[in-house]
């Protein structure tokens, strides 16, 4: 009974360690973490130029300059050829032989890019302006956005070309809209039915920036309302105007969009290619029997704003969303009916067999 008794208790009094790791599992490894490279931190042995990147860049961008093509839409007598002359601060829109600064601008009567090089700082733009017929003259205005459509769908078209080319340019000529500027008619009460179709549309095509023209015509708090009412309009009717909410890469973005989107949009402008003097000082403005509405002061009107948006700070934005979601757009379409070959590779096809 003893050597059975001693036998049982054995393992017990013997190797306690073995019994506990019975009913306490082992802990689970940790998965390995791969290590991070080597050096990419700031402590670094000697000096590599790897800041000489951005120069690199820059002086590029300055040989080869860039392009920009901005399209003007609205009713005939808004001062859309006037904004934009104002804006990039030369005659760039609707420019003509013999023309001066004193001629009345001449109607338009159909759709015309004129093309400018514009040189600031060493830094080289080709800048087209799109000039559209008197849009919503008409009697009839029924789908009058359609020619207005097809030719921004040319030029997405006329790039595609280019692009499938098994031997194409080294620099593909960029004729695309990158930014549409829709002139709202001052009314103080509310947006169109065909503001709302041809933005509508639109939209969806091109990147539109709605401005309310000759806010000189409103007072302050009826600019602000109507500001309000084209907003909640626009949101309401499902309308996207630039910069996107759905395009926005990151919070900063987002942070700084939402106030463009909530404050400054639609931008309330003046514009005037004509200098006054106003206490000792040139400035662009509007004489009225008041004074001089000066087209550069914010207590005035938002054109500085819209300058600033559309050139200092959302340029390059502009031109990125274009190509990474408009031209990508039509383009997978183009393709996807295309059965995803190039036009091209019909052509080779053809000539082979009529030299068979």
């Amino acid at each position: 009974m003893r050597t059975a008794g001693v036998t049982g208790e054995g393992p017990a009094d013997t190797n306690p360690e073995a019994a506990m790791s019975e009913l306490v599992p082992e802990p689970r490894q940790k998965p390995a973490v791969p290590m991070k490279p080597v050096g990419i931190n700031s402590n670094l042995l000697g000096y590599i130029g790897i800041d000489t990147i951005i120069e690199q860049m820059r002086k590029k961008t300055m040989k080869t300059g860039f392009d920009f093509n901005i399209m003007v839409v609205g009713q005939s007598g808004l001062g859309k050829s006037t904004l934009v002359n104002t804006l990039f601060k030369s005659q760039v829109s609707r420019k003509s032989s013999g023309w001066n600064r004193e001629e009345k601008i001449p109607k338009t009567v159909e759709i015309k890019a004129i093309g400018h090089v514009i040189e600031e700082g060493g830094v080289k733009m080709k800048l087209t302006v799109i000039d559209t017929p008197g849009f919503g003259d008409q009697i009839n205005n029924e789908n009058c956005w359609e020619p207005i459509e097809k030719y921004i769908n040319e030029q997405y078209e006329k790039f595609l070309k280019e692009e499938v080319n098994i031997a194409r340019k080294k620099r593909i000529p960029d004729t695309r809209v990158h930014c549409c500027l829709y002139f709202i008619s001052p009314t103080g009460h509310s947006l169109r039915p065909l503001d709302m179709e041809f933005m509508k549309h639109l939209s969806k095509v091109v990147n539109i920036i709605p401005v309310i023209a000759k806010a000189d015509t409103m007072t302050l708090e009826e600019k602000t309302e109507f500001k309000q009412r084209v907003r909640k309009e626009l949101e309401v009717n499902g309308i996207e105007f630039y910069p996107q909410k759905e395009f926005d890469e990151d919070l900063e973005d987002k942070t700084e969009n939402d106030k463009i989107r909530q404050e400054s949009m639609p931008f309330a402008v003046v514009g005037s290619d004509k200098e006054y003097q106003v206490n000792g000082k040139r400035v662009l403005g509007r004489k009225t029997p008041w004074g001089v509405i000066e087209v550069e002061n914010l207590n005035h009107c938002e054109f500085a704003l819209l300058r600033d948006f559309l050139i200092r700070t959302h340029l390059q934005d502009l031109k990125e969303v274009t190509h990474n979601i408009h031209y990508e757009t039509y383009r997978a379409k183009r393709l996807n009916d295309n059965g995803g070959l190039p036009p091209v590779t019909v052509e080779i096809e053809e000539n082979h067999e009529s030299n068979l």
